[in-house]
């Protein structure tokens, strides 16, 4: 039987779209593609955007710069010296962009200027560590990415 280049051209576009359908299919079925949002509410996030860069904003106008450092205990949060540590109230949360059961928050109780998140609650690879955080009504917001 011979095959005509008209009949040719029809089985090669058949072939090409099996082919692109399957890898489809594939792709759509498989666990290991997570097709997940980056969080559950991520549109009531993106919402609320503008808080975050007016608290951004108003820490580098008041020169609130945190620092983070890696310590043999764990992560420290170093607060600025000029604010009184017991005014101050807010929330640290540790993202984990592979994996969202090790995500974590810790609530912001100081003695001092610092704050110690323990070694024990963190596993090594890359966090986002986003810091909000309140002294006498003034949002601030800090944001870092960190390897551990």
């Amino acid at each position: 039987m011979k095959i005509n280049w008209g009949t040719g051209i029809v089985l090669a576009f058949v072939a090409f779209i099996s082919f692109i359908l399957y890898f489809v299919v594939r792709m759509s079925m498989d666990d290991s593609a997570n097709h997940d949002l980056v969080t559950d509410d991520y549109y009531k996030q993106e919402l609320a955007y503008q808080n975050e860069i007016d608290a951004s904003n108003s820490a580098s106008k008041m020169n609130a710069k945190l620092k983070i450092k890696k310590t043999v205990d764990g992560l420290t949060v170093v607060f600025p010296k000029q604010f009184d540590p017991k005014k101050i109230k807010g929330l640290v949360s540790l993202y984990r962009p592979s994996n969202k059961h090790l995500d974590i928050d810790f609530p912001i109780s100081l003695s001092n200027t610092h704050l110690l998140i323990p070694d024990n609650s963190l596993v090594g690879g890359r966090w986002d560590i986003t810091v909000k955080w309140t002294y006498e009504g003034k949002t601030f917001l800090h944001k870092e990415k960190l390897t551990y």
